[in-house]
């Protein structure tokens, strides 16, 4: 209140009759009304020029931070719509794979039966090849054994008769003989003995 009574001091203070309110007179409520005449006309200018600007900026703050939360959130459901097509694609892509990898275990194991019928096919044609040389080794070496029986036999008789055996008659009488001998079942085990 001292700054009431500086004021009262520099206004003269009129001259009021007894009982009569002054306005000026700190001690009859003047002080009381000129402090609310004075917040009054204060409170004008504190509430355009100070308040305004504060409840402005609080306000352009609180639209600042609801816009931030509104981003925040649709960020946050922007991840997690991201994350969730990553976790299918992730998914599809281990599908996949798991796919290719069984695709390529039965391509593998068809080619590996194809490898092995081949490998039995060529075996088995080289076991074929083998057993016809062999087989032609030996009907050579039988003809050629029956060509020397035929030529001894031959000679044979040409010693034990004295004559000259040899002619085409008597060739095929001894192949023909030989011949029975050879395809004869017990006819060969008792021809040698």
């Amino acid at each position: 209140m001292p700054h009431l009574a500086a004021i009262a001091l520099v206004l003269p203070v009129p001259m009021v009759a007894q009982g009569d309110f002054n306005p000026f007179d700190p001690a009859q409520g003047g002080g009381m009304l000129w402090t609310w005449v004075i917040f009054g006309a204060a409170l004008y200018f504190m509430w355009r020029f100070v308040m305004g600007p504060v409840v402005r900026a609080l306000d352009s703050r609180d639209a600042a931070v609801r816009k931030a939360i509104e981003d925040a959130e649709r960020a946050s459901r922007d991840a997690e719509a991201a994350r969730a097509e990553v976790e299918v694609r992730l998914g599809e892509a281990r599908a996949e794979a798991v796919r290719l990898l069984a695709e390529a275990r039965e391509r593998a194991g068809v080619r590996e039966r194809e490898i092995v019928e081949e490998a039995s096919k060529r075996a088995q044609a080289m076991i074929e090849a083998a057993r016809r040389a062999i087989q032609a080794e030996q009907d050579k070496a039988i003809a050629a054994i029956r060509d020397e029986v035929v030529e001894l036999s031959l000679a044979s008789a040409r010693a034990v008769l004295e004559r000259n055996v040899g002619g085409e008659d008597d060739r095929r009488l001894v192949e023909r003989m030989v011949g029975r001998v050879a395809s004869g079942p017990g006819a060969a085990r008792g021809g040698g003995r």
